[in-house]
């Protein structure tokens, strides 16, 4: 074949190439770029007095369904009863485990326990928390638009004895759009954590501490 031959072959592929690019382009528009988000809840907490020498261990609450996802969650007026994502706007990280994460911090921070870790940290637990989120849903079209948020936890004993269970949820207005949702969420969670730190520290009397090996 001729070197010719060869030139028009190639540019025959390039312009059939640029024509189909250019087919999709005008097709789909421009693509949509993903939003994400850190869930961040601040917990301000007052320091507890002398914690109880034991160890606490945090677990990430259990997560089902679209909750348990990375997708923003909405109930919309046009569709009242259908629970929908936001295919664009995600978490950075999962819900439940940003929630764990927050927690830890705080814990760590006001007590009562000496010591709190998180799963995959080697010690060994006095205490349990666990728990469940079953909420985390944004209302657009509310008047105003709100945010709605539900945690269980539950303190165990070493035996798996539950020493305290508490359930909370509240929400909190926020704007109509994603971003908004989601430092509405930042606000929610930071207040519903630090009731469950203070509840936590409310505990103490009923708390002992770590046996000596």
């Amino acid at each position: 074949m001729s070197i010719q031959g060869v030139t028009r072959r190639a540019i025959y592929r390039a312009t059939m190439v640029l024509a189909a690019l250019a087919l999709v382009a005008c097709a789909g528009g421009p693509a949509r770029q993903d939003h994400f988000y850190p869930l961040a809840p601040r917990v301000q907490v007052e320091p507890t007095g002398t914690p109880v020498a034991a160890t606490l261990l945090v677990t990430q609450p259990v997560a089902r369904g679209l909750t348990g996802g990375r997708e923003l969650v909405f109930v919309g007026a046009d569709r009242p009863g259908e629970v929908q994502t936001y295919v664009y706007h995600l978490w950075a990280d999962p819900p439940a485990a940003a929630i764990a994460s927050s927690l830890v911090a705080a814990l760590r921070q006001a007590g009562p326990f000496a010591f709190v870790t998180a799963p995959g940290q080697r010690a060994r637990a006095d205490y349990l928390l666990s728990g469940e989120l079953t909420q985390l849903t944004h209302f657009p079209d509310a008047q105003p638009p709100r945010v709605e948020a539900s945690l269980s936890l539950t303190l165990v004993n070493a035996d798996r004895r539950p020493v305290a269970s508490n359930l909370y949820q509240g929400s909190e207005p926020a704007g109509p759009d994603p971003a908004a949702a989601a430092a509405a969420f930042d606000r929610l969670l930071g207040r519903l954590l630090a009731e469950a730190v203070c509840d936590l520290q409310a505990t103490r009397g009923r708390l002992r501490p770590s046996a000596a090996p």
